[in-house]
């Protein structure tokens, strides 16, 4: 399971740990993760991911799960999301 968000693509970045006396050693700045079920209203089932608490802001600011993936783009979202993201859409013509 890879440390990156399904939703915005947000991995690891790398830096310094920096002591007083000013040495550095590498570290890594891992995404804040988390396991999530969120609500699709057009599918009417909870869809399982991974992302981070940042992504879920967005969701829920952009109105749902629906509205994000509507907006987002396909380079940025997994494998898993950019399925759910064509189910949605497919959904959403067969119902106008």
């Amino acid at each position: 399971m890879s440390r990156r968000c399904e939703l915005t693509g947000k991995g690891p970045m790398t830096g310094n740990n920096v002591s007083h006396a000013n040495n550095k050693t590498k570290r890594r700045f891992l995404p804040n993760l988390n396991d999530v079920t969120l609500q699709s209203e057009t599918l009417g089932r909870g869809v399982k991911l991974r992302i981070s608490a940042a992504a879920l802001r967005s969701v829920d600011h952009r109105g749902g799960l629906d509205a994000f993936l509507a907006k987002a783009k396909d380079e940025e979202l997994s494998a898993a999301a950019l399925k759910v993201k064509k189910e949605i859409a497919k959904a959403q013509a067969a119902e106008a």
